[in-house]
């Protein structure tokens, strides 16, 4: 099994106002979800870390941390310091997940990494049946998108994902092929509310590849 030399990195500098606690650590057959991306991700890439601005809450996963440079901004401030953390260390680019998508696999992210290796598009962002059509916090980014970070940020405040994906080059995953691997709205299921929670638990229930 290849593995990537991407950066994996954690998205956890969320407020999970929606959930009322801190999502990532909720657990989802009998693991908490973090854990389960944290998983995933080491089966995918060689090094993962955890962009979090609470860093005592996983101190337990045994995974390098760094916060926000400016807190706030949201996602694209989390994928801004993977990518910085990537160029720091010389690496291409960051393979950037949620930390809420518990049933997010291994093999989908070895797809991603890969298509990113395989081609010189700025970002590899797979598809799904959500509402914005496809998964940017799934993704993976090339560290030349930092300057089109920085400038969306620079006009104030945080950004929207959608609004950087506007201004780089990204390369699809169809929905047909990620599909192949499992269910896109299982696998892109991401934990923002109660109603969400008790949903993953019922798919884990059914599931003994939840986690694979």
């Amino acid at each position: 099994m290849q593995m990537s030399s991407a950066l994996g990195a954690i998205l956890a500098g969320g407020m999970s106002r929606r959930f009322g606690a801190p999502k990532a650590l909720a657990e989802v057959g009998g693991r908490a979800i973090v854990a389960r991306v944290r998983d995933a991700l080491a089966a995918a890439v060689h090094d993962v870390v955890l962009i979090a601005n609470e860093p005592k809450l996983y101190a337990h996963l045994d995974l390098p941390i760094r916060g926000d440079d400016v807190p706030g901004l949201g996602a694209i401030g989390g994928v801004r310091k993977a990518l910085a953390w990537a160029r720091e260390e010389r690496r291409a680019g960051a393979l950037c997940v949620a930390c809420d998508m518990p049933f997010v696999s291994a093999e989908l992210l070895r797809l991603i990494a890969a298509r990113a290796e395989a081609t010189k598009a700025d970002a590899v962002v797979p598809e799904s049946g959500g509402r914005r059509g496809m998964e940017p916090l799934c993704s993976w980014y090339s560290v030349a998108c930092i300057p089109a970070i920085d400038g969306l940020i620079s006009r104030g405040g945080g950004a929207a994902m959608g609004a950087l994906l506007e201004r780089i080059g990204e390369e699809r995953i169809p929905r047909a092929e990620v599909a192949r691997i499992g269910n896109p709205d299982v696998l892109f299921l991401n934990v923002n509310t109660a109603e969400d929670h008790w949903r993953a638990h019922l798919i884990a229930s059914t599931r003994t590849d939840a986690s694979s």
